[in-house]
């Protein structure tokens, strides 16, 4: 993939160049994470984080209890809402890295209609 990036980079212009530098390149990992708690669908990225959050806290609750039991049954039980509450929280992530990532190729896809109308209007 590397190699790919460097022939991309060399045949970018000087004004292509400087069309990235005024609108920036792409952003950090947090400044892009901390990102999916804006716009119209923050809200539903902060119930989620909160929902994550909130099975992590079963999860570590059900192991406690799981390990501090003396009936086998409770354990038992103790131990399947913990698995559950994992699962719950591993979907939610990927969720949100869905977002992050379907947020990563729309601006992609942005810089390039840049590209075009630029070079629309340049012509």
């Amino acid at each position: 993939m590397s190699d790919i990036d460097d022939m991309i980079e060399r045949a970018l212009s000087e004004e292509d160049e400087a069309l990235l530098s005024r609108y920036g390149r792409e952003p950090g990992y947090f400044r892009q994470a901390f990102g999916l708690f804006r716009g119209s669908l923050g809200w539903v990225m902060w119930l989620v984080m909160s929902v994550q959050i909130a099975c992590f806290a079963a999860a570590i609750w059900a192991v406690w209890q799981m390990y501090t039991s003396t009936a086998l049954l409770a354990a038992v039980r103790c131990g399947v809402v913990a698995i559950i509450a994992v699962q719950i929280g591993t979907f939610l992530r990927g969720f949100m890295g869905d977002h992050f990532e379907a947020n990563r190729v729309l601006r992609e896809v942005k810089r390039l209609e840049l590209r075009v109308v630029k070079m629309v209007d340049g012509n």
